[in-house]
């Protein structure tokens, strides 16, 4: 793994969404995927990243994202390689509080599920946490159930600008105090912000260090 590896998105586009994980693409290529609750920031999130305002669709109203949506992500590592590699980074549909019908939402929650546990291309899942508010049981809930599932997951603390900055750290010190009752050790994290773009590089430098061999 390279420690000081350093990602510069080139060039991110959509490429399909799906109804089911045997659905997707083919896993011919590593791929992180981003999860939360409804109305986290996820989009956002991933438009900052990809340096694209209009690539991820963002909404006011939380459950837009009903499908496992794939985005083909052109990158180099550090701005002395001119080569081009190509993962996907994946939008999954909002757990929580949106509001749709029980059928629904268990279909929605198999459907996750079933592309976590069974997408064999998939090197991490962000979590993202709203840092505007206490812990909160779902988003506890969600981290162990990726324990019991053993999946490799990092956090990232959305919406860092609508705080004041000891008022997220408050909230991020407060979750990771929560995660100790099952955790021996605190998971890789990110503070963030798309408004400001704070976290960006950290996250892709990340993602980096984790494709790139």
């Amino acid at each position: 793994m390279t420690t000081f590896a350093s990602m510069q998105i080139l060039e991110a586009n959509y490429l399909t969404s799906s109804p089911t994980f045997d659905k997707c693409p083919e896993p011919d290529r590593a791929e992180v995927a981003f999860i939360g609750r409804s109305n986290v920031g996820k989009s956002s999130l991933i438009n900052m990243l990809c340096n694209n305002s209009k690539l991820a669709k963002t909404s006011v109203n939380p459950g837009k994202t009903q499908l496992i949506n794939h985005f083909e992500i052109k990158y180099s590592i550090d701005q002395r390689s001119k080569k081009r590699r190509q993962e996907y980074f994946v939008d999954l549909p909002g757990y929580g509080f949106a509001k749709v019908s029980q059928r629904d939402r268990r279909r929605w929650e198999q459907m996750i599920e079933n592309y976590i546990r069974k997408r064999e291309n998939l090197v991490n899942l962000f979590v993202l946490v709203d840092s505007r508010h206490s812990p909160q049981k779902i988003d506890l809930d969600f981290i162990n159930k990726l324990g019991l599932w053993q999946t490799p997951f990092s956090i990232v603390f959305t919406k860092a600008d609508k705080n004041k900055p000891r008022a997220t750290e408050k909230n991020v010190n407060l979750f990771l105090e929560g995660l100790q009752k099952t955790w021996e050790k605190p998971p890789v994290f990110f503070v963030s912000s798309a408004l400001t773009q704070e976290g960006k590089q950290d996250i892709l430098n990340y993602v980096a260090q984790l494709v790139y061999p």
